[in-house]
């Protein structure tokens, strides 16, 4: 089995694989290895230096502009002349190694090479990434597979792996902002770029998978992975924002850094170090001494973030005051008195339960009169009530509060 090859023995014991499954394989392999041979250090390693991607990215460009005839190892060399010329032979090896540069003609003693387009639209697809890690990737994604679900060729099977990708995907970044919201600040604003449009994300693939799902209702099963992912992303996504949001205060600078941070800083640093911090800011001349009487004009004057409300219209007439008359209805509480007396009988004291044990929407109303009572500042009765709850399952009302009615004597 050899690692440039791929496997050509099945893992899991079923039986070794066709020559065609290893042509398909290597066809598989031969793409990668073009798409990343920029990046490449060599054939088993990503660069280290960005200088060595510069080399790769002058070179590509070079021979989209050199047309069909390509160029020779001297045009290349002359391209790249401002590197050194050990790293110009390194890159062109991996290159060549990789499949990025090929002879124009496959004959022994070629002298000029061609670039391979794969290799440019993965160096495209790398700068990408760099921008927004993967955000405008994954909006060309949907809108593709988008227009693959209203193609009538497309199949149930092939809707399937689309739709299984993107719940790949979103899961897989939902994880990440989540790790991103629980580390450190620092971290979050660096990728910060991954949280940018994410509105507008949610719908497209909100859309998509109602498309899916309308048009081969027995995907159910995968739309429904699909929309849970869907949505993990969008609550990972939230609460970083959220997080990030309030980090940056009011301003919404995501530039700023913590609190903790200055005060750290101005703790630690030294006086050249504090005073180098405003090197470079220009401050405006201290402001004069104001009255403070146009402090008041100037107050006034200023907008206002809420129309104030207009006074009330008053009335023509002159107000005469305060009534003398309270409101007390000597008629009603006579009856507070009558329905008092009748409830005590006589006594000076009795159990609240004993005279509400009827019927509950009787004993409400009783209930309510005594409350009356006790709260009327002329009748000299009062209710009592102790801590405790009675259950009484079997009867009416279900449970009682221990309280007494009581007369004052005042």
């Amino acid at each position: 089995m050899s690692p440039t090859t791929g496997n050509a023995i099945d893992p899991t014991g079923a039986g070794s694989a066709s020559f065609d499954d290893v042509l398909v394989g290597e066809a598989v392999l031969g793409v990668y290895r073009q798409m990343f041979a920029a990046l490449a250090r060599d054939s088993g390693a990503v660069v280290d230096d960005p200088e060595l991607v510069d080399v790769a990215e002058t070179l590509l460009a070079a021979f989209a502009d050199a047309g069909e005839e390509g160029l020779s190892r001297e045009q290349m060399r002359y391209v790249c002349r401002g590197y050194p010329a050990e790293v110009f032979e390194n890159r062109l090896r991996v290159l060549k190694g990789l499949g990025a540069v090929r002879e124009v003609f496959p004959k022994p003693n070629q002298l000029r090479y061609r670039a391979s387009f794969t290799s440019v639209v993965g160096l495209m697809f790398v700068r990408r990434m760099m921008l927004d890690g993967g955000q405008s990737e994954m909006h060309r994604l949907l809108a593709l597979e988008q227009l693959n679900v209203a193609d009538p060729r497309m199949t149930p099977g092939q809707a399937r792996d689309g739709a299984d990708g993107l719940a790949r995907a979103f899961r897989l970044w939902s994880v990440e902002l989540l790790t991103l919201t629980n580390g450190t600040i620092e971290e979050l604003r660096e990728q910060a770029p991954k949280l940018w449009g994410t509105e507008e994300l949610l719908l497209r693939a909100e859309r998509l998978h109602g498309a899916i799902l309308r048009r081969w209702p027995e995907l159910d099963r995968t739309c429904t992975d699909l929309r849970a992912a869907i949505y993990a992303y969008g609550d990972a996504s939230r609460r970083a924002a959220a997080r990030l949001s309030d980090s940056a205060g009011t301003t919404r600078n995501l530039t700023l850094l913590p609190p903790e941070t200055w005060r750290t800083f101005a703790r630690t640093a030294s006086r050249d170090e504090l005073a180098a911090v405003l090197d470079g800011f220009v401050f405006d001349a201290a402001a004069p001494w104001h009255e403070p009487s146009a402090v008041v004009t100037a107050v006034e004057d200023g907008p206002r973030a809420t129309p104030p409300r207009p006074a009330p219209p008053r009335p023509s007439v002159p107000d005469p005051g305060l009534s003398d008359d309270t409101g007390t209805d000597a008629t009603a509480v006579e009856r507070l008195r009558e329905v008092a007396e009748h409830v005590l009988r006589g006594r000076d004291r009795v159990a609240v339960e004993e005279v509400i044990d009827h019927d509950w929407v009787t004993a409400r109303r009783l209930l309510a009169d005594l409350s009356s009572v006790h709260l009327h500042p002329e009748l000299p009765y009062r209710l009592v009530w102790s801590d405790g709850l009675a259950a009484r399952p079997g009867g009416s009302p279900t449970w009682v509060s221990p309280g007494v009615f009581e007369r004052t004597g005042a």
